[in-house]
């Protein structure tokens, strides 16, 4: 009988036909044990070193074959019989993993392999029979994949799992309605309300969300109350009322019917700010229920509003105390006892217009005046076209009486300033320089002052006013007939309010000329309007002006190339310039503005 000699190497073994002797295998060992002597046996074997895994792909992502091969032993069963059982368990969970080929040489069997674990991940393997397209041995078995060769590992697990068919499109998924409701509302939050009402029929679902409230906190119908019913109208109001903040109804005949300002006054009841102006049919007391109902109103204008008197004054004192702007010019049936009502009771109040508005001479003038002493709250004063208001009025608003305490070094009254901004006395015939001569010293921080038609004002009065308000920006001192060049050239243009002045209205001044308009445009030279209507100036003033946009422009610094070269670029105006029925102006300077305005600054 032959004897098999232990080789040194696994590469040495040859296999031999010749029966050997039966060694007795040792008893197996199992669980922790057996996983601990498998690492020992490897780890002290020297002859395993050319059983090593080949060293993994760099890139494993990147495949070099569009079809990968993968091969595994499969249970060999042999007669042969080995001298060496252990050096069988050695070999144990050897992979091959090169691929075989028809011409190699069949796998060695070697007794002790028959328990390869397969790795789960190996799907859909051939059975390893005889005559399979996918090997070409007995014993050995190829698996084809679509995925890139990677080394064996947690990599291959991974491709494998991502190798997954990519799911197509629904055609039937509603987009639109898979969106939360908060970006669906902010989408059509986009929309104008004119868009809104179109695109309420597409749908029930547009119809019920173009009609929330949330699209309608701002409510401005002056933009579309012609093109759109009443039905229509009252209904948006209707869904829309509570959450309707700003509510705009200028010019809305629409809603002048009973019923339809009905369902307005009962749905709004969260407003802050109400515009009813135009509205002349309104029922009295379905505006006095919208005023007891919005306890949270800060801007009310009531202009030309029929339904207005002095009750409807005695409601919005005791319930809109959040007011600071109201608005009730040409309202005829409330006089000055009812705004004496409305400032006593809002003491936020900073905007009050209350153009021709009766009742400001007398006991009751004197009373309305008083409660503007002592509010000192408001910041813009509109009285145009009050023709009773007299210098009395006017001083007691002012000063808080017709003879105020003064100081001893300045003779100026003790009476704190006032914090007016913009004042409009136009058209209040009655005023005097007695009056007017109040306000200087009183409104330093007056911007706006508005004289129109107040024919019996002269430069003495005027002179001490632009004298003490340095943040003047805009006068009209329109049809103001008995005004000098004097006031132009010796105060307004020394005035510390000259480099700011921007507006200034001398139309029908008939003694302005030269010599007080041309001192001026050299001072003021932050004009953008001046209005000079039937005065005596010449083509000199023409020029003037011309040579001050000129010289404005070029202390300017120049905006940043954004055009091309070849795109020319289009002047701004920044002069308005009103010169119709001036006697002295001729076409010479007429031309001497058009030849500047195009030349290239």
């Amino acid at each position: 009988m032959d004897t098999f000699e232990p080789l040194d190497t696994i590469d040495s073994i040859i296999p031999s036909q010749v029966e050997m002797e039966p060694i007795e295998p040792p008893p197996k060992l199992k669980g922790r044990q057996r996983f601990l002597h498998s690492l020992q046996r490897i780890s002290s074997s020297t002859s395993l070193k050319g059983l090593s895994r080949k060293r993994a792909i760099s890139n494993p992502y990147s495949g070099t074959s569009s079809r990968a091969s993968t091969t595994s032993l499969l249970n060999i069963q042999s007669s042969q019989a080995g001298s060496s059982s252990s050096f069988a368990r050695l070999v144990t969970g050897h992979q091959a993993s090169t691929p075989t080929s028809g011409g190699s040489t069949p796998p060695t069997s070697v007794n002790g392999l028959s328990n390869l674990a397969i790795r789960p991940w190996m799907a859909n393997l051939d059975d390893g029979e005889p005559g399979s397209s996918h090997t070409s041995h007995p014993g050995i078995q190829r698996v084809d994949s679509d995925i890139p060769e990677l080394a064996e590992g947690y990599l291959a697990h991974q491709a494998a799992l991502s190798a997954v068919k990519p799911s197509t499109p629904n055609p039937n998924f509603d987009f639109w309605g898979s969106l939360p409701e908060e970006l669906r509302l902010s989408v059509l939050s986009h929309l104008r309300p004119k868009e809104l009402v179109r695109a309420s029929i597409v749908s029930s679902l547009f119809y019920s969300m173009c009609f929330d409230g949330q699209l309608w906190t701002c409510f401005d119908a002056s933009e579309f109350y012609t093109e759109i019913p009443a039905e229509s109208l009252a209904k948006i109001v209707e869904a829309a009322g509570p959450f309707v903040k700003d509510l705009n109804l200028r010019g809305c005949i629409q809603v002048e019917h009973y019923n339809r300002a009905d369902v307005v006054v009962k749905s709004c009841n969260n407003l802050i700010s109400a515009t009813l102006e135009g509205c002349r049919n309104f029922q009295r007391a379905t505006l006095h229920v919208l005023l007891s109902s919005n306890q949270r109103l800060a801007h009310l204008n009531l202009t030309d509003l029929a339904a207005v008197n002095n009750g409807s004054c005695k409601i919005i004192s005791k319930s809109c105390p959040q007011l600071e702007s109201f608005n009730v010019s040409w309202c005829s049936h409330m006089d000055s006892r009812g705004l004496k009502l409305v400032i006593a009771g809002c003491p936020k109040l900073r905007d009050l217009r209350c153009g021709e508005v009766r009742g400001f001479s007398g006991p009751a003038g004197l009373d309305i005046a008083t409660a503007l002493f002592k509010t000192n709250n408001l910041e813009r004063l509109v009285l145009s076209g009050c023709s009773d208001i007299t210098d009395t009025t006017l001083q007691t608003m002012i000063h808080g009486t017709t003879d105020p305490e003064k100081d001893i070094l300045t003779n100026l009254p003790l009476a704190p300033p006032r914090k007016l901004r913009h004042l409009d006395l136009t058209r209040c015939s009655r005023l005097t320089d007695t009056g007017l001569e109040a306000l200087a010293h009183s409104v330093p921080y007056l911007q706006g002052l508005q004289l129109s038609s107040c024919a019996l004002l002269t430069d003495f009065s005027l002179s001490a006013l632009v004298a003490t308000t340095p943040d003047l920006t805009h006068l009209d001192l329109e049809e103001v007939s008995n005004l000098s060049n004097t006031f132009l050239s010796a105060h307004l243009a020394k005035s510390p309010c000259a480099p700011l002045l921007s507006h200034l209205t001398l139309s029908y001044c008939e003694n302005i000329g030269d010599d007080g308009v041309l001192p001026l445009l050299k001072s003021a030279t932050g004009l953008h309007a001046l209005d000079m209507d039937n005065t005596a100036i010449t083509d000199l003033v023409l020029a003037e002006a011309a040579l001050m946009v000129r010289t404005r422009a070029s202390r300017l610094p120049l905006p940043l190339p954004t055009l091309l070269p070849t795109h020319s670029v289009r002047a701004v105006p920044t002069l308005r310039l009103v010169i119709f029925d001036c006697p002295h102006i001729t076409w010479t300077g007429i031309r001497e503005i058009l030849s500047r305005n195009s030349e290239m600054l």
